[in-house]
């Protein structure tokens, strides 16, 4: 996967869900990587508005809410209309990275967990998923409701490397944190959803 650059944000706090997926994008598929970091995609031409990567990274993270989040679905069909201001729920992430692909990774499908009554669970979950090459997003918040999505990207050792799109850079969080719900996301120490390849 390509790397991110460091200090791409959620432009606000509704959006973590969306920025999680433009970043998994951008690792996916180097082309879209380019697009955002240096403003034009590189064999088409084709420009971004927005003159600095944050700008950018932040247009193509509220085009990408008002997409996941309205009654058209990616693909042709049609889904229930979810109100931006309370985020992006996650069959919407799972429906995203299923059609998200890159050059010699196509699409893939992508289920939703429920682990928050099975926290011993959600890291081997992750960790299984990143194996496959591809990001995993995880739904975390505290004890009581999921508050804020954040993108696993890949494994060091016994921690998973994941993209907090509310400080924008990469957390490194360790298995026994996604079991002990002592995950490092500020108030948000408990897994509640794995969207993960099937």
């Amino acid at each position: 996967m390509t790397a991110l650059p460091l200090g791409i944000t959620q432009p606000d706090a509704r959006s973590c869900g969306a920025a999680s997926l433009v970043a998994a994008r951008m690792l996916l598929d180097p082309t879209y990587a380019e697009l955002v970091t240096a403003g034009a995609h590189p064999r088409t031409g084709f420009a971004l508005a927005g003159g600095t990567v944050h700008e950018r990274f932040g247009y193509e993270t509220l085009a990408m809410h008002r997409r996941v989040t309205g009654a058209a679905v990616l693909g042709g069909g049609v889904q229930l209309p979810w109100p931006r201001m309370i985020g992006t729920p996650p069959w919407a992430v799972a429906h995203q990275l299923s059609r998200t692909g890159g050059p010699g990774l196509p699409p893939t499908p992508y289920d939703v967990s429920l682990v928050r009554l099975h926290p011993g669970a959600s890291g081997p979950m992750v960790r299984a998923g990143l194996r496959t090459g591809r990001p995993v997003a995880v739904f975390v918040g505290d004890a009581w409701l999921p508050r804020h999505v954040v993108l696993s990207v890949g494994l060091s050792g016994d921690s998973v490397d994941c993209y907090d799109p509310a400080r924008g850079r990469v957390v490194a969080a360790g298995t026994s944190a996604f079991a002990e719900q002592r995950l490092p996301f500020g108030r948000w120490t408990t897994a509640w959803f794995v969207v993960a390849p099937a």
